[in-house]
């Protein structure tokens, strides 16, 4: 009923937001002497905060055309080389020229978590230089007819296998926030099966591999409610029209409302400050307000039963660090990996997933030799600062790259025993330290 009320609240204002539009162009254009007043200024302001405040928006592009690759622009393309209904995997094809290597092959898997794949634009921008990269632009879920079926963890995991076999053994697996978990699973099982195709690497970043270590907010929700909580407050059926009419989903507003209460009077303030920057004709400060929001704002639904999931397997059970996680029955160990190097990434100051909470993949992945794994802390950086700005720019990326060159496909093949350099009672004590509550 909730999300049948706020679609009806937003089309109630559509009237309103167009007649905001037109005040705003009135009082902006060039020709309108007002225009160029205190008071014209103020109204256009006003009327762009508010027209900005109610409208929905949409997944924006990502809007990468060209990189520098060695101090020469080349153009960039993006490719769909594998779909399914929930997914497409892009590639952003650079036009190099034939003497050029193209770097290493990173896949990025976006998180699910209420944003678009966008979100990871300027993760893209920053590795296009030095990688031949890729994505997972997962699907709103309200866009995904009841047609096409269900989509739950143990798909998510299933679709991570599945990409993995499609792009070989040489690609190197970035996996931001959320997806976390997801990847480092879906690499376990394949290394339990002995599957050839398995990454050469994986970097995970500000992920919640075990929240009970400096549990924040979002962690603390999670353990304060039962599953049967989440189930009848936050799900709810897609309205008409959308595609995905009667899917059960948790809507993305909900999620954005979520985040947005957590920093609320930091945004209050954004919004402030963008209304004076726009009476004072501050166009760089008022671009760099709209670029953001634009992105922040664009939210998609996730499938009801992929939440919930989620949300008990990760947030309330802790399955995966306690060593009880499963997909479709079969026990996902972190210990069967031993042929892909591991690099965990943490932000000092990150209030989503908090320190340790990644780090932890290390405490699990007992068998990955101590030469294959690294673990970074970027120090005054919080949850987005880990993936995107200028600390990653200069600090972070450079390091995922060197990590990634140094460890290629082709690790540690095969070996029933404790790895080269780790004894087997730091071994074992790494595995009584993961199961403990």
């Amino acid at each position: 009923m909730y999300y049948q009320l706020y679609e009806f609240n937003h089309a109630a204002l559509q009237p309103a937001r167009a007649y905001a539009d037109a005040v705003r162009l009135f009082y902006s254009n060039p020709l309108n002497p007002v225009a160029k007043t205190y008071f014209g200024r103020t109204v256009a302001a006003a009327a762009e905060v508010f027209e900005r405040s109610t409208r929905r928006y949409t997944k924006p592009e990502f809007g990468l055309t060209e990189t520098s690759v060695n101090g020469v622009k080349v153009a960039v393309r993006e490719q769909t080389v594998w779909s399914q209904p929930f997914c497409d995997v892009i590639r952003f094809k650079r036009d190099l020229p034939e003497s050029a290597h193209p770097g290493p092959k990173i896949l990025m898997v976006a998180p699910m978590s209420g944003h678009y794949a966008t979100l990871l634009r300027g993760t893209v921008e920053t590795m296009l230089p030095y990688a031949d990269v890729y994505i997972t632009d997962w699907a709103d879920a309200r866009t995904v007819p009841v047609t096409d079926g269900s989509f739950d963890l143990d798909d998510y995991i299933d679709y991570l296998i599945d990409i993995f076999d499609h792009m070989g053994p040489d690609t190197h697996v970035m996996a931001v926030c959320q997806p976390s978990v997801p990847v480092l699973a879906a690499i376990a099982l394949m290394e339990a099966r002995g599957e050839k195709n398995v990454p050469a690497s994986m970097t995970l970043m500000g992920g919640p591999i075990d929240t009970r270590k400096n549990p924040t907010a979002v962690n603390e929700l999670a353990e304060q409610k039962d599953i049967s909580w989440f189930r009848d407050n936050v799900i709810m059926p897609v309205p008409w029209p959308n595609p995905g009419f009667m899917r059960h989903v948790y809507p993305g507003f909900l999620q954005l409302s979520g985040f947005m209460s957590m920093n609320l009077d930091r945004h209050i303030t954004a919004h402030k400050d963008f209304f004076m920057h726009l009476v004072k004709n501050d166009g760089d400060s008022a671009e760099k307000h709209r670029d953001f929001y634009d992105e922040y704002l664009a939210v998609m639904d996730l499938t009801a039963e992929f939440y919930l999931q989620t949300v008990e397997t990760v947030f309330i059970r802790h399955d995966l660090p306690r060593g009880q996680m499963r997909h479709r029955g079969e026990l996902v160990d972190p210990a069967a990996i031993r042929r892909v190097a591991l690099l965990t990434v943490e932000g000092e100051n990150d209030d989503i997933s908090g320190v340790g909470q990644t780090k932890a993949a290390h405490d699990l992945c007992v068998n990955i030799p101590e030469d294959m794994r690294h673990h970074y802390m970027q120090p005054t950086v919080g949850h987005y600062g880990v993936f995107n700005g200028s600390r990653f720019r200069s600090e972070i990326a450079p390091r995922i790259l060197d990590f990634m060159r140094s460890h290629p496909a082709g690790g540690l093949k095969t070996t029933t025993k404790a790895p080269t350099g780790v004894s087997r009672k730091k071994v074992q004590k790494r595995q009584i330290r993961a199961k403990q509550p």
